[in-house]
């Protein structure tokens, strides 16, 4: 068998003995990789970008895990909005089930951050230190000599220092990019646990895009698995046209006037960055990067042949047949949009402010007899989460009712208070041992009541008609 030629239960980045091949694309050019580098670029500048980006003195996108508090495009989080979180999961599920369900793995192709950090960055470097993919090759099938050392330890250096870069960007959103700058300034030491988490994050960035590379997903990415089970034969795909390159130049007992156009060049084998062969069919490894397409075209440009052997296309496609959209596409969007508007539905009822009645672990109640009053001991949790300080006053709307309160007048910001009070009353009030009264919270700066709670007083109960 040839290099290029694989038995079906063997993986393409392995050898016969189960050894790790090394893969080396080589290098495209072409409509789709020009594209795919301007969407790659716009994601990276995103991602490097934005944690730098002050709004009215606040990061537009910070997560600080200490505090609990997350801040997000203008809007701020808290801790106790953690089950928001399970409508983000949910909705990112069903959008990228939609997603695939039509444009098939575009997510591995143009958005992955495995993709677009190894192919902008990483395979960058390589390309410079080592040369081109036929280069590459060579290097890794030569002897440790005095270049191949040199070009591997500079090569791993740079790696080492972009891993570095991309680590703190992501730590950026977490501590906050500025402070983070000053503590970069200080000895390591007096950060420790920072220091040692950015050493390891960096371990795990330099292995995984140095290393590891297609291995994460051929072996460890679950999406490969996932699309099979939202994916169909109207899914669009990356696939050669069987019907029009078959059978292939220098095919053994084939005529030369019966060939079909593909000329067997193993050129889409070769700037594969997972090493399949796409003339096999749709394969798990195909991440959809059209660097196949870009390289078809090129020779078949190159042999006055029309573009598209190998193109985007649907299985429909392929056999004549017209594309239609099954339920599932359907049931994926309308999942999204109903994720989606009860997301926005509870973020625009949540509620930053809230008080809980408690009664007291006393007596429920106590007697004022030289004064006929009765005396009722509450506490009340207030919970506040905001990071703007706020000016709250109790009060009882009913002036038969007296507050007995150290805390009557208070500030809160971004915290939970305990607050113990009194209600005195005439015993006269009571029904049946019973009266009911209103405690309100009025924002001292706009006068507004904020808070409104209903409080059950009681008593002794009163035997005269």
């Amino acid at each position: 068998m040839s290099d290029y030629e694989l038995p079906e239960n063997r993986l393409s980045t392995t050898d016969e003995s189960g050894d790790r091949v090394y893969i080396h694309p080589h290098d495209v050019k072409g409509k789709w990789t020009n594209l795919r580098k301007k969407i790659y670029w716009g994601l990276i500048l995103f991602y490097l970008i934005v944690p730098w980006i002050v709004i009215n003195g606040q990061q537009i996108i910070k997560l600080d895990l200490p505090k609990r508090e997350f801040y997000i495009f203008g809007a701020t989080f808290y801790g106790h909005d953690g089950p928001f979180l399970i409508f983000v999961l949910f909705g990112f599920l069903f959008l990228i089930s939609y997603i695939t369900s039509i444009w098939g793995r575009v997510w591995c192709g143009y958005a992955c951050p495995q993709t677009v950090f190894i192919d902008t960055i990483y395979r960058f470097i390589e390309r410079k230190v080592e040369g081109s993919g036929p280069k590459r090759d060579k290097l890794e099938r030569s002897p440790w000599n005095s270049e191949k050392i040199f070009k591997r330890g500079l090569k791993w250096f740079l790696y080492t220092v972009a891993s570095m870069h991309i680590v703190h960007s992501g730590i950026g959103y977490f501590v906050g990019t500025h402070e983070l700058l000053h503590i970069t300034m200080k000895s390591p030491t007096s950060n420790m646990y920072l220091f040692i988490l950015m050493l390891s994050l960096t371990l795990i960035i330099l292995i995984d895009f140095g290393w590891f590379r297609e291995q994460f997903c051929i072996i460890a990415c679950p999406y490969g698995r996932f699309q099979s089970l939202v994916m169909d034969e109207s899914s669009l795909i990356v696939a050669y046209d069987t019907k029009r390159g078959e059978p292939r130049k220098r095919t053994k007992g084939v005529a030369v006037d019966d060939i079909g156009d593909c000329v067997n060049c193993n050129r889409c084998v070769n700037v594969c960055p997972t090493g399949i062969d796409i003339r096999d069919g749709l394969q798990m490894e195909c991440i959809a990067c059209t660097m196949c397409i870009d390289a078809c075209d090129e020779i078949m440009l190159k042999v006055n042949k029309p573009e598209g052997l190998i193109r985007y296309t649907t299985e429909n496609e392929l056999h004549g047949k017209k594309n239609k959209k099954g339920p599932r596409v359907y049931i994926y969007l309308a999942l999204f949009i109903l994720t989606c508007m009860t997301l926005l539905f509870s973020l625009e009822n949540r509620e930053h402010l809230k008080a809980q009645i408690l009664r007291g672990s006393n007596s429920p109640y106590q007697e004022i007899k030289s004064e006929s009053k009765i005396l009722n001991h509450f506490k009340v949790r207030v919970r506040y989460m905001n990071s703007n300080a706020l000016e709250l006053q109790m009060k009882i709307v009913n002036s038969d009712f007296e507050l007995i309160s150290p805390d009557e007048e208070f500030e809160i910001v971004n915290e939970n208070k305990l607050l113990t009070f009194f209600v005195k009353f005439d015993s006269n009030l009571l029904k049946e041992g019973r009266v009911k009264t209103n405690l309100i919270f009025i924002d001292m700066k706009t006068g507004k009541e904020v808070i409104h709670k209903e409080l059950s007083l009681v008593g002794p109960i009163n035997d005269n008609p």
